[in-house]
């Protein structure tokens, strides 16, 4: 099932004068011991201008080179910082803003944790936003100096779960899909066959968003000390204004930046340290001014990246699992396994599956490193699900955020007959054929009965082969039979936690000291784990110097991608829906683009390709 969860909003926009409004006396003050005021002398500051995610490498541009000034910052990168920065006793304060951070449920999450940690420890800690969502409550929950902008927009609405459906699209366009699920709650191919969810699919999606609404609230009410009922008043009222929730409880104030950054410095004084990069790596490319900065990198580009000191390895897998996605992952694990200063994976998950072969291809990776005796560690993200949950499943310890979705243990196979489309085209499709079926799942024509039921028998394999998967991995943690847990059923972490699919709530930050733990590694002089990333992430530029990679298992037959030579159906679908007149939000978008993509990946795969995907959400409208 391809679809959004949104949060509804309201956007208003005025005109109005330049408005400085003095700080209420007292609020920031703070009564320090002569020890307090020497040892709390930094105030770690996270102002985030984009998107976290999970692997630090940039968007590709031209070339496939990443133009982009600095990498992005990791999820578990940021998680690390704020421990470091809650164990150092010189670090008084921590100060947010993550209104251009983009950030998922299941990062807000994370970044929650980790904050209410720092107040525990003693630390305060600012929050400043100038649009009040779900997301910044949720966060700011954790926060006992928590400002929104006096005419910031409020959007602390609830949830909604939006599905988008295109079997009328595909019916306007002449393609007629064909789909076979095991599974009575495997929903992903419903967006082809339906216009509206099934009845199982209704009640899954149910379950689902209750779980993390419920995970939003309760947050909310413990964090600022409201009783539950009155929260629920907040969300159902959608024109509450910034003075609103002050007043309420909220927040604890209104200030526009300028009085907001005034009010941190007037807190701490003039001879703290404002740390805009504690315990953060460097993410920025080399400096070129001239011929020999530029041969500085190119020599560079030939040095070993091979970590030498002993660490935890930290690999990320993000997206759909096709042939594509998946031959990158399983070099660096493979890599990583074959260092020996590599005494530690945590494996960070974020993808509703994909292909079930290119799923096999990459669990059969992390076997390897399982041969190696050293721990090894799942973190999911916002998704860990079917194919996603496949590799996943032979973790010594699996982690997963409250609101992380996951589970979806079923199959799925799909294909499109675009013989109508091809009428309207003018195109005529002649096949010969040697052997009975040697044209099975041909897209000009629907598949036979006898077909359908070679590949049911084919899914019905795929399937027991998953089925043994976890429960080999899982073993005696599942608190049912399997058959009662899979079916293409999909969990909430904190629901999947309590029937054994995964093992502890908490992020990448936590599965990493877990592995440090395993590992008896030291801490660093930060009070953290030693981790590497894999691969390096490093500035576009310095890519593009960049050597190629030996193979890391002595491979002379590499895995490589699947190229695409059937995108006319995508082509006209995605032209289509461009002309359509129709703005649509960015999570619709998102919902379109992965559709187009999917649709993507059937067409150009070999004739049976049979996936573990998981309906699709695009994360929750925070």
């Amino acid at each position: 099932m391809l679809m959004t969860i949104t949060h509804r909003y309201l956007i208003t926009t005025f005109a109005s004068a330049a408005l400085v409004l003095p700080a209420p006396a007292g609020f920031f003050s703070k009564d320090k011991t002569p020890e307090e005021e020497t040892a709390k002398d930094i105030v770690a500051v996270y102002d985030f201008d984009q998107p976290l995610n999970e692997s630090g490498m940039g968007s590709a541009g031209l070339l496939g080179i990443s133009t982009e000034a600095e990498r992005p910052l990791t999820t578990a990168e940021l998680s690390l910082s704020l421990q470091a920065a809650t164990k150092d006793k010189r670090v008084g304060a921590i100060v947010l803003d993550l209104d251009q951070g983009g950030f998922s449920l299941s990062q807000l999450q994370e970044v929650r944790r980790n904050l209410a940690a720092a107040r525990k420890a003693g630390k305060d800690v600012w929050l400043y936003t100038e649009y009040l969502s779900n997301g910044t409550a949720l966060v700011g929950s954790a926060a006992n100096k928590f400002c929104v902008m006096p005419e910031g927009n409020v959007s602390f609405n609830g949830l909604a779960i939006q599905g988008m459906y295109f079997r009328g699209l595909l019916d306007k366009v002449g393609v007629t899909p064909q789909i076979i699920h095991i599974g009575d709650f495997k929903s992903a191919g419903e967006p082809f066959t339906r216009t509206g969810p099934s009845e199982e699919d209704s009640k899954q999606r149910g379950i689902l968003l209750d779980s993390i609404f419920n995970q939003i609230v309760d947050t909310v009410a413990t964090g600022r000390n409201l009783p539950r009922e009155e929260v629920l008043e907040l969300i159902d009222d959608p024109f509450m204004t910034a003075a609103e929730a002050k007043e309420t409880g909220l927040v604890d104030l209104t200030l526009y930046r300028g009085q907001f950054i005034d009010a941190v410095k007037e807190a701490y004084g003039d001879t703290v340290k404002i740390d805009e990069n504690y315990a953060l790596p460097e993410r920025s490319g080399p400096e070129i001014e001239g011929m020999m900065d530029l041969f500085k990198v190119m020599l560079a580009g030939n040095k070993d990246s091979t970590v030498k000191t002993d660490h935890i390895a930290v690999v990320s897998l993000e997206g759909a699992i096709s042939d594509e996605t998946v031959a990158p992952v399983r070099t660096q694990i493979l890599r990583a396994a074959n260092n020996e200063h590599a005494k530690a994976l945590v494996f960070r998950v974020n993808s509703p599956g994909g292909s079930a072969q290119a799923s096999d291809v990459l669990w059969q990776a992390t076997e390897v490193w399982k041969a190696t005796g050293k721990p090894f560690i799942v973190s999911m993200a916002d998704v860990a699900a079917s194919g996603g949950y496949y590799v996943s499943a032979d973790a010594d310890t699996i982690f997963a955020e409250e609101g992380t979705i996951t589970g979806s243990i079923g199959v799925i196979g799909m294909g499109f007959v675009i013989t109508d489309m091809l009428d309207k085209m003018g195109i005529n499709v002649h096949t010969t054929t040697r052997g009975a079926n040697a044209d099975i799942m041909n897209f000009t024509r629907p598949m036979t009965e006898s077909e359908v039921d070679s590949v049911r028998g084919s899914m019905l394999d795929v399937y027991t082969t998953f089925k043994s998967r976890v429960t080999s991995g899982r073993g005696e943690k599942l608190t049912d039979e399997i058959d009662n847990l899979a079916g293409g059923r999909v969990y909430s972490g904190i629901d999947a936690k309590k029937i054994g699919l995964i093992d502890e709530l908490g992020g990448v930050g936590e599965a990493i000291i877990e592995a440090a733990k395993r590992a008896n590694l030291e801490m660093t002089k930060s009070g953290t784990p030693p981790i590497a990333l894999y691969p390096e992430p490093i500035s576009g530029l310095e890519g593009f110097f960049a050597k190629p990679e030996d193979d890391p298992n002595g491979e002379f037959i590499r895995a490589t991608a699947a190229v695409s030579t059937n995108t006319k159906l995508v082509t006209q679908m995605a032209t289509l829906l461009r002309t359509s007149g129709i703005a649509l939000p960015y999570g619709q978008q998102k919902v379109i683009n992965d559709f187009l993509s999917l649709v993507n990946q059937v067409m150009i795969n070999r004739p049976g390709q049979i996936f573990l995907i998981a309906p699709t959400w695009n994360g929750v409208g925070m």
